[in-house]
């Protein structure tokens, strides 16, 4: 599988790609916090920010998924949550915004391949991301790669309740 790095910079140019994924995996769902245009005021809000870090696999030139995320700001954290104990001030913290992987690549081991690829080797303290509590085994998938439950959220009204999982990182040296 080939991987792809992209930045905020190259963000225009993936924005339909990542889109077009998304529509794949949720194929035209009852859901409208998983619309289209919902996720796209999603990848445009995260791949604003100049910290925006993406990466993508590929198989044959097909796109078999992504993963994108950036740090937040000084003393930032997810939307309507304060920053866990285990998370102390001053550490810089990389939010962890999406992993998507299409059906076909499901139970492969891509999704592994692209959250190595975006969060090994940061600079950040720790990665957080965000998981529907209803999905036991996503988050099982993310325990097994070093993450741990510190709370959860709604982050908007019709959004699903959110666990917040954190994995401490480590710095390259």
């Amino acid at each position: 599988m080939d991987l792809k790095r992209y930045s905020h910079q190259d963000a225009p140019h993936v924005r339909e790609m990542l889109l077009d994924m998304h529509d794949a995996v949720y194929d035209g769902g009852e859901d409208r916090f998983h619309e289209r245009e919902r996720f796209a005021w999603f990848v445009d809000h995260w791949s604003g920010k100049e910290s925006w870090s993406c990466v993508a696999g590929f198989e044959d030139g097909a796109p078999t998924g992504f993963a994108y995320g950036a740090p937040f700001g000084p003393g930032g954290w997810w939307k309507g949550s304060q920053r866990p104990p285990s998370v102390a001030p001053g550490t810089t913290v990389f939010a962890l915004s999406e992993l998507m992987v299409m059906e076909k690549w499901r139970k492969t081991g891509v999704s592994t391949l692209l959250h190595e690829a975006l969060v090994d080797g940061r600079d950040d303290g720790v990665a957080t991301l965000l998981v529907d509590r209803t999905h036991p085994k996503v988050r099982a998938l993310y325990g097994s790669w070093g993450y741990e439950t510190v709370g959860e959220q709604q982050p908007f009204e019709d959004s699903p309740v959110y666990l917040i999982m954190v994995k401490k990182l480590a710095l390259p040296g």
